[in-house]
């Protein structure tokens, strides 16, 4: 028997399941971590940056549809939500200390100040914060993501601009307290 406050279920909207054949390897990855945790404040796609990373709210896409990247692996669990406190707190203690110290507001005025502001900020910075914390774990490989970098020739730092990154150090080097390598 159906009541008034049933709710009509409407299946939900599903993104179609892309297929790998479909996709190439023309996925710009991001060139660091950093870029990829931009992208992901964005709300777009850690890996291509093509797509929107969210298909609802809060809800992750469970695939991109440019790229094919699974995110039903994330696990950002609370941690958004702590982010956003953090950086309301942060960013309103300068404004809130400051009203309470040189004004004459009374408690109500501060609080219809404060609150609605906090309100906003919160809500505001919970999905850059959760589209941040999916491209760290993406980036870092964690929770069943696959860790992928940028193809290109892997360079070394250092100090002495005559060394290069095809000639390191070897062991023997280091042992002889040489700062140049040998060549073999």
């Amino acid at each position: 028997m159906r009541t008034p406050f049933d709710k009509i279920q409407e299946p939900p909207k599903s993104v179609p399941v892309p297929k790998p054949e479909l996709f190439t390897d023309s996925v710009v990855l991001p060139a660091s971590g950093v870029a990829a945790v931009l992208r992901g404040l964005r709300g777009r796609c850690p890996r291509c940056g093509g797509s929107s990373l969210f298909l609802r709210f809060l809800k992750p896409i469970p695939h991109c549809p440019q790229c094919g990247q699974d995110w039903g692996h994330q696990q950002a669990d609370d941690f958004p939500a702590y982010v956003s406190i953090f950086v309301t707190g942060h960013l309103l203690a300068p404004l809130i200390i400051p009203l309470a110290r040189d004004t004459d507001l009374s408690l109500m005025a501060l609080m219809a100040i404060v609150l609605p502001l906090a309100l906003i900020l919160m809500i505001g910075l919970l999905q850059p914060a959760k589209g941040a914390i999916i491209a760290l774990q993406w980036w870092f490989g964690m929770h069943g993501f696959r860790k992928e970098r940028r193809a290109g020739p892997r360079t070394t730092l250092s100090c002495e601009p005559n060394l290069v990154a095809s000639s390191p150090l070897t062991r023997s080097d280091i042992r002889d307290g040489s700062d140049t390598p040998t060549s073999k």
